[in-house]
């Protein structure tokens, strides 16, 4: 199932977009409207519309006065994301949208419903600069950083679909945020975590997410990791570790030229001793590259003896990419490595992979226009 809506480009003007509502704290905001001559509670109304009831159109929020609506529109509301085309799989429960910027650039997001949840894979970075081989995002380079506003209305943007019943044929709420999709969130920090403050704030203060709910992902920048940690958030961490061993890992996620293993798990216990929080490990699994039995149970000690009970690995089955010259471990293989992790005394298990055959799944953001 595809919805085309055309593509059709500007001149281009490259980088982040002018202010929007969606980057402004609380205070932030009472102090934009009262610059453009509006009293402060205003500020609190257009919150209450934005996201509460998910509107991003100052020319519907009919509590303004029809004299204001244009002026907060010009000033606060910029163009931001723009759908150009929607696809659809998993009997209409997935639904990929390819976004276009206001600069012309090009990012995708994922909705997945479940039975029991609904949760949006939003991009931090258009493009991502980790160059890890066997994810197309990374192969295609970094364009830019996304705004925090770009971040959030994504989310928003999901919010609504769900509301309205987009995916999955009857209405449903967004319960659950993965910042999993293009680029590396911490590699953005500063807007990713305003980001998860607009996101987790209650209504209307923000889109009131349970911080819960909401996970980060990083390849191992851990530096960033132990930022985060003292932050005073609960939200989740993901540790794309894909190896337990340097020598591989350095060309799997070259960025462990830099953090070896043992410092992002070093990185990752002071996150969970900090949050008291589970640490989530993610493993693409790929035939004869890291699925070996022996890196199975390397694996396991290393996260046993690092991160005792605050540590999950999710194992994931490779997905294909045009071009690559790797697939996925067969079943066998899989279900051996899982069972030697365990072995170890850590929880391990197989992600559910949707999307495959949209391009939206792990690994498969390319943002192709």
């Amino acid at each position: 199932m595809t919805a085309n809506i055309p593509l059709v480009f500007t001149a281009p003007r490259r980088g982040i977009p002018p202010r929007h509502f969606a980057d402004l704290d609380p205070a932030d905001r009472k102090s934009a409207v009262t610059e453009l001559g509006l009293p402060a509670f205003r500020a609190d109304q257009i919150a209450r519309h934005y996201y509460g009831r998910l509107d991003a159109d100052p020319h519907a929020m009919t509590d303004l006065p029809a004299a204001a609506r244009a002026t907060v529109a010009d000033a606060l509301f910029p163009p931001l994301l723009e759908p150009v085309r929607h696809l659809a799989c998993d009997r209409g429960e997935t639904r990929k949208t390819l976004w276009k910027a206001h600069d012309g650039t090009l990012l995708e997001s994922v909705l997945m419903r479940y039975r029991d949840r609904a949760t949006v894979c939003i991009s931090s970075q258009a493009g991502c600069g980790m160059a890890c081989p066997f994810c197309a995002t990374g192969q295609a380079g970094l364009d830019r950083n996304l705004s925090t506003a770009e971040i959030v209305d994504q989310v928003r943007a999901a919010a609504a679909a769900m509301r309205d019943g987009e995916v999955g044929g009857s209405p449903g709420r967004l319960s659950n945020v993965v910042f999993m999709g293009m680029g590396g969130p911490l590699a953005n920090y500063k807007r990713v975590l305003a980001a998860v403050r607009r996101i987790t704030d209650p209504a209307p203060r923000g889109l009131g997410l349970s911080q819960r709910n909401v996970t980060v992902s990083t390849v191992g920048l851990a530096p960033a990791i132990r930022k985060l940690a003292d932050e005073g958030l609960s939200v989740t961490l993901a540790v794309s570790l894909h190896t337990p061993d340097d020598e591989l890992r350095d060309t799997l996620v070259p960025v462990n030229n830099r953090w070896s293993v043992a410092e992002v798990l070093e990185a990752a216990r002071y996150y969970a001793d900090q949050t008291g929080r589970r640490v989530s490990i993610e493993y693409a699994l790929i035939r004869d590259i890291n699925d070996q039995p022996w890196r199975a149970d390397l694996l396991g000690k290393k996260l046993h003896k690092a991160l005792g009970q605050f540590v999950h690995v999710n194992v994931i089955p490779l997905n294909p990419t045009p071009g690559s010259k790797w697939d996925a471990s067969p079943k066998a293989a899989e279900a051996e490595f899982v069972r030697r992790v365990q072995a170890q005394g850590v929880p391990c298990t197989v992600r559910d992979t949707r999307g495959q055959e949209i391009a939206a799944a792990c690994g498969q953001l390319a943002a192709e226009g």
